[in-house]
C-alpha cells in the first residue's frame, strides 16, 4: 500500500495586525489580562474587499504548489477545511478550484473546526493510499474577525481568534517508513453546544428569524472556557499517545510537536507533560491567535521557511476543538 507524503506547504496572513492594545479601545480588557489567560499578544484581521476565506486559501495553495514544484493542473482533488466559508453554500473548495484554474477535479469541504486540517489530511491520506488520487491539495483557511462580538460582552471569546490560511500538497510515497504513518480521529457529540455558533440554523423555525442580529448568544461564538480547557488537555494527550503507541514510538522519538493552538497554556501543559525541550515544540499563537483549521498548516509552513523540517524528522500533529472533535497525525518527513 502506498503512503502519502507532504511535498509542499504554504501560508497566507492578512496584512492588518491587531494588538491587545487595539482591543482595549473596543472592550473592557487589557494586554495583561489577555496574555495571562491565552498567551496571545496580537492577531491578524482580514480586510474587507481584499481577503476572503477562499482567496486566502488560494494564496496559501499557490505557495505550497510552488514549493512542491507543481502546477495547479497537477492537482487531482481538493480538501478545504473551514468553519467560516464565504457563502452559506457552496463551500470554498470549488472557489479555490476556480481561482486556481483547475477544471473538473473533485472538491470536498470539511467542517471539523479546529480539528479540520487533520481530518482533511486523513481524508487525503486515505485517497492516496487506495490509489484513487495522486496529488491532493489540503487547505485550512479562516476569517473570524467579522463574526466576533467585539464588546466587553464577548471579550472572553473574541480576544482569542485571528484570521489566516495554510495549505499542504500531498503525493504518493512508496517507502512505508516515510510520509503520514497514521491518523487518529475522534469526536464526542454530547459537548456539541459547549463551543458553538448556533445561528443561522435549523434549530429555529426559520433560519433567519426576527431579532436574530441582536441575539448575540446565537450569532456570536459561545464557549464554556473551563470545560473546553479541561477536555482539551486530556484529549490532546490521549490522541498523541495513541499515535505513538500505534507506531511503537515514545515521546523521545518526536522531533517536533505541532498542536492546534487555541491557548498557549494548553501547549505549555502538553510540553511539560511530555517533557519536550523548547526546540521540539513550535508555538505561534502569540502572533496569530487561534486560527482554527488554518493553525497547523501555518505552523508547518513557517517551519518549512525556517528550514527546520529535515528528512527523517518525526512530526506529531494534534488538534482539539468544537464538537468536541480531536485528532492526531504522525509524519516521517
Amino acid at each position: 500500500m502506498l503512503q502519502s507524503k507532504i511535498v509542499g506547504v504554504g501560508h497566507y496572513l492578512p496584512e492588518r495586525v491587531v494588538t491587545n492594545y487595539d482591543l482595549v479601545n473596543l472592550m473592557d480588557t487589557s494586554d495583561e489580562w489577555i496574555r495571562e489567560r491565552s498567551g496571545i499578544e496580537e492577531r491578524r484581521f482580514a480586510t474587507f474587499g481584499v481577503d476572503t476565506t477562499a482567496n486566502m486559501g488560494t494564496k496559501a495553495a499557490r505557495i505550497a504548489l510552488e514549493r512542491a514544484g507543481l502546477e495547479p493542473d497537477d492537482v487531482d482533488f481538493i480538501v478545504f477545511a473551514t468553519l467560516s466559508p464565504d457563502y452559506y453554500f457552496p463551500g470554498p473548495g470549488v472557489t479555490v478550484q476556480k481561482e486556481l484554474g483547475i477544471k473538473t477535479v473533485g472538491a470536498l469541504d470539511v467542517r471539523n473546526q479546529c480539528s479540520g486540517f487533520i481530518y482533511g489530511l486523513s481524508v487525503a491520506d486515505q485517497f492516496i493510499k487506495t490509489g484513487m488520487y495522486k496529488t491532493i491539495l489540503v487547505i485550512g483557511s479562516e476569517i473570524h474577525s467579522n463574526g466576533l462580538d467585539m464588546t466587553t460582552r464577548g471579550r472572553a471569546v473574541s480576544v482569542l481568534f485571528g484570521d489566516g490560511a495554510g495549505a499542504a500538497v500531498l503525493q504518493a510515497e512508496e517507502d512505508p517508513s516515510k510520509g503520514i504513518l497514521s491518523t487518529h480521529l475522534h469526536s464526542q457529540g454530547e459537548f456539541a453546544d459547549v463551543l458553538c455558533v448556533k445561528a443561522p440554523g435549523n434549530f429555529k423555525e426559520k433560519k433567519f428569524y426576527e431579532g436574530m442580529l441582536e441575539d448575540f448568544d446565537m450569532i456570536a461564538p459561545q464557549m464554556d472556557g473551563q470545560l473546553v480547557f479541561k477536555n482539551a488537555v486530556t484529549r490532546f494527550a490521549e490522541v498523541i499517545y495513541e499515535a505513538l503507541e500505534t507506531n511503537n514510538f515514545t515521546t523521545d522519538d518526536i522531533d517536533m510537536l505541532v498542536t492546534h493552538q487555541a491557548n498557549l497554556r494548553i501547549s505549555q501543559f502538553l510540553q511539560k507533560k511530555m517533557q519536550l525541550p523548547d526546540d521540539r515544540v513550535y508555538n505561534n499563537i502569540m502572533k496569530y491567535g487561534n486560527t482554527t483549521a488554518a493553525t497547523i498548516p501555518i505552523v508547518l509552513s513557517e517551519l518549512w521557511e525556517q528550514k527546520r523540517i529535515k528528512p527523517n524528522d518525526l512530526y506529531m500533529l494534534a488538534a482539539f476543538g468544537s464538537g468536541f472533535t480531536w485528532a492526531s497525525a504522525i509524519i516521517r518527513w
